[in-house]
């Protein structure tokens, strides 16, 4: 039933293409469906998705129309927007005149610049929306609501975007710290002392490991006028390599990370910034764990997290960000999305290339393992899941303890989760012993709830938007939202 759903949504959004194409065109169903062979109503069924598009049927169209089959059939691009304007228009603000999905999959088929005008304009809504419940907790005029121009910024979300737009992948770095293994002779067994040789013999910069004291609330500090590099010793040996290959993007590369920064994407100096910081980590966990070593060790052990930390000396959470990464042209790792999520169930980091759409305003599904990892803190659980569109995914979840200074220090658990396309579960060691095949081994989940398109999820947390909610006061089902059909005679 999902997949015949999502066969049919797949139909329905290449229907509408094909419709788009030849009213662009100038031409009848009669003309359109004589320079393609077929019938007609054959032509008619095709565009109201009732009737698949077949790959001779596409190829004749690529050909009479000189088409490149990878942006008309769609991409991960057209997919985030389709997900941006689904949960845009199922934002409580609909609730008296919900929006149907076949007249969004529509907008973003036949108008794609107006429909990614209104996903900018949902977010800017958005944006302002957040200040202004945010505005009562903060000084009266303290900075940091608005951007240089007076719009409403979330930084987080312009540096999500635009690793988002670049695949997590970024040539320029790669290369920046492949050289740095050449310039520095560094070596696997001893990193440490290696980056920080490198930093002073290269760039005349003193790095020492210093106690906790000497640094306040940092764990790390770095002085330009004192050429000095400070990481703090309460650090796990992973991170402080971490730390030390972080200072030396800030050392060597700024003009290197100035230049990447420099992009539109990022409309603020709040979003410069923290693009620059996510940037340094991209190019620090290159130099932990370099590329072409990191894809055939992540090849050879199938993706096994707990070997590749062994490996390369490095946390759980920095060999599942760096995975995400490995998207040089020709040399692909496995396409994974990657979330991170606290106790209360916010998001502070995401990143698709799966297929999978993660929310991005609010929570992420109920049934999404990365929430359930926090029922078994430190173990590692698997879920075969499926969207409503019929697509399926492998995932697994595990918790992490970020360090903590003492014992008075707070500390800070986050969930990481990771999945892939169905296809490519077997290329990893954690789908062992699953029955890939078996329907019922599949936890349907869904985007989020507000535009979740299932009807009897007994964890919903808010009714669907896209249709009326149906109550019986005298009838309890598993769920508030669940309506409950009278029983048969």
């Amino acid at each position: 039933m999902a997949g015949a759903a999502g066969a049919g949504e797949r139909a329905g959004e290449l229907g509408v293409k094909v419709r788009a194409l030849r009213e662009r065109e100038g031409l009848s169903q009669a003309a359109l469906a004589k320079r393609l062979g077929i019938s007609a109503s054959y032509l008619n069924l095709i565009e109201h998705g009732r009737r698949p598009l077949t790959a001779p049927l596409l190829l004749e169209l690529a050909r009479q129309f000189a088409l490149d089959l990878e942006a008309f059939a769609g991409d991960r691009a057209e997919g985030q927007l389709l997900t941006d304007l689904r949960e845009a228009f199922g934002d409580a603000l609909h609730e008296e005149q919900p929006v149907r999905m076949a007249e969004v999959r529509e907008l973003v088929a036949r108008a794609p610049t107006v429909a990614r005008a209104v996903a900018r304009l949902y977010r800017a809504y958005r944006g302002a929306r957040d200040a202004l419940e945010t505005l009562g907790e903060r000084v009266r005029g303290a900075p940091g609501l608005l951007d240089e121009e007076g719009r409403p910024a979330i930084p987080s979300e312009e540096v999500s975007d635009l690793l988002q737009r670049e695949g997590n992948h970024l040539p320029a770095l790669e290369a920046a710290a492949e050289e740095t293994w050449r310039a520095g002779a560094l070596r696997p067994d001893d990193l440490t002392r290696g980056l920080m040789d490198h930093l002073e013999r290269a760039h005349g910069v003193r790095a020492r490991v210093v106690a906790p004291a000497a640094l306040g609330p940092a764990i790390r500090r770095w002085d330009p006028a004192r050429r000095e590099v400070l990481v703090s010793a309460a650090l796990p040996r992973a991170a402080r390599r971490f730390q030390l290959a972080h200072a030396l993007a800030l050392v060597a590369h700024g003009p290197l990370l100035d230049r990447l920064c420099d992009d539109p994407a990022l409309t603020g100096d709040e979003s410069r910034r923290l693009a620059r910081a996510a940037l340094a980590n991209y190019f620090a966990a290159a130099v932990v764990m370099p590329y072409e070593a990191t894809l055939e060790a992540a090849r050879a052990e199938r993706y096994d997290v707990e070997r590749l930390q062994a490996r390369f000396g490095a946390s759980f959470e920095q060999v599942c960000h760096r995975l995400t990464t490995l998207a040089r042209p020709g040399q692909e790792g496995v396409p994974w999305h990657f979330v991170r999520v606290d106790v209360a169930g916010n998001i502070s980091k995401r990143f698709t290339a799966s297929g999978i759409r993660i929310s991005r305003f609010g929570g992420a599904c109920p049934r999404w393992n990365v929430h359930a990892a926090f029922l078994t803190p430190g173990l590692l659980r698997v879920q075969l899941s499926r969207m409503p569109d019929g697509t399926g995914y492998f995932c697994f979840a595990r918790t992490v303890r970020k360090p903590r200074d003492g014992y008075h220090a707070p500390e800070t658990v986050y969930a990481i989760g990771m999945g892939c396309p169905l296809a490519r579960a077997r290329e990893v060691v954690y789908s062992d012993g699953l029955d890939l095949g078996d329907p019922r081994g599949y936890v349907p989940i869904g985007v989020t709830c507000r535009i979740c398109e299932r009807t009897d999820c007994a964890q919903r947390a808010f009714p669907p938007l896209q249709e009326r909610l149906r109550l019986d006061p005298n009838v309890r089902g598993a769920s508030l939202y669940v309506a409950v059909d009278e029983p048969g005679p």
